[in-house]
C-alpha cells in the first residue's frame, strides 16, 4: 500500500518544522511564518558521487590558486582581494538596491579576462535583461544570459557552456524537480543551494546567489543558507539616496570589516575611491563640538 505524503508546517524565516499550523514560531518568534509543505515522494534522480578516502592532512596539496578580479575594486576588496574560484557568495539586499547591476557589471568584467559566464534569471525575461545590459555597456559575447528556474536545466546549460562563474537571480524562484513544494520555500532554497554548493566545490566554478530580504533585513530563507556559503554580502542604500554600502558579515577568505561604496548612476554603478570626503561634504560646516581626524 503507498505511503501517505507527510504533511509538515515550516517556517519561512527560519526553517522550523512542526507538524501543526502556529501562530508564533517558537525558534525564531515570528509570527504568522508558518506554511504548509508536502514533503517529497519522489525517488531522488541524482545518483551519489564517488565516497572520499579519508587522507592524512599532511598528504594534502595545497593549491594556491589566484582570485579572480571583477574590475570592481571595492567588491574586491570586500571579497578579501578578489572572487575565489569555487567559491560560493551569497548577495543580499532590498528590491532596486542594484544587487543585479552589480552581478552584471562583474561579470562583464571577469569575461574581459577571457572567461565564459552566465546569468541565471528567474524574474526577468532576457529581453529586460538585455535592455539593461546596453544601458550599463556590459555586452560581450562571453557572457551568456538564461531565463530558467528548474535547477536540472540550469545545471545541464553550465554543461554545455563549460563557465567559470554563474549568477543566480534569484534563489527564492529556483526550485528543484526533487522535491514537491513550491520555489521560494525553506525545502527549495535549501536543496537548491546546496546542490550549487556542491557543483562549485567539484567544477572549481564561482558561483554568485542573489537573495531577497525581509522587512527586518535578513537574507529571506533558512537560516542556515548564510551557513552554507562561503561569503555572505549585503547590499544597502538609503531611500531615495544614490550611494550603496556593500559590507560582508561573512567571509571564508578574507576579513570582514571592509565596507564597500557605490554609486548609483544612469550607465550603473560607480565606486566611491574617497567615502571620507563622500560623508564630510554632508556635514554642516564650522559645527561647534564636532572634531575631525584625518
Amino acid at each position: 500500500m503507498a505511503k501517505e505524503a507527510k504533511v509538515q508546517f515550516i517556517c519561512q524565516e527560519c526553517g522550523y518544522c512542526s507538524p501543526k499550523w502556529l501562530g508564533k514560531c517558537p525558534d525564531c518568534g515570528g509570527w504568522n511564518t508558518f506554511v504548509e509543505e508536502i514533503s517529497s515522494l519522489k525517488p531522488s534522480s541524482t545518483s551519489l558521487d564517488p565516497p572520499s578516502t579519508p587522507i592524512p592532512i599532511t598528504q594534502i596539496d595545497s593549491l594556491k590558486l589566484p582570485r579572480l578580479k571583477t574590475g570592481l575594486l571595492e567588491l574586491d576588496r570586500v571579497l578579501g582581494g578578489g572572487l575565489v574560484p569555487g567559491s560560493v557568495v551569497l548577495i543580499g539586499g532590498a528590491p532596486g538596491i542594484g544587487k543585479s547591476t552589480l552581478t552584471l557589471q562583474a561579470l562583464f568584467n571577469l569575461t574581459k579576462q577571457g572567461l565564459n559566464t552566465l546569468y541565471v534569471s528567474g524574474e526577468e525575461s532576457a529581453t529586460q535583461i538585455k535592455l539593461r545590459a546596453e544601458r550599463l555597456h556590459v555586452e560581450h559575447p562571453r557572457l551568456y544570459l538564461l531565463t530558467e528556474t528548474a535547477l536540472e536545466h540550469i545545471l545541464s546549460s553550465i554543461e554545455k557552456i563549460d563557465v567559470q562563474i554563474v549568477v543566480i537571480d534569484s534563489i527564492q524562484t529556483m526550485f528543484t524537480t526533487a522535491l514537491t513544494s513550491a520555489p521560494g520555500s525553506v525545502s527549495q532554497v535549501r536543496e537548491v543551494t546546496g546542490k550549487l554548493v556542491r557543483l562549485a566545490k567539484n567544477r572549481n566554478i564561482s558561483i554568485f546567489i542573489v537573495g531577497h530580504v525581509t522587512k527586518e533585513g535578513a537574507i529571506a530563507g533558512p537560516r542556515m543558507l548564510e551557513h552554507m556559503v562561503d561569503t555572505v554580502l549585503y547590499f544597502e542604500g538609503e531611500k531615495g539616496h544614490p550611494h550603496r554600502i556593500l559590507c560582508a558579515v561573512k567571509n571564508r577568505f578574507g576579513s570582514t570589516n571592509e565596507i564597500g561604496v557605490f554609486e548609483m548612476q544612469e550607465y550603473g554603478l560607480v565606486e566611491v575611491n574617497n567615502p571620507s570626503e563622500l560623508f564630510l561634504a554632508e556635514r554642516p560646516v564650522n559645527t561647534s563640538g564636532s572634531v575631525i581626524v584625518p
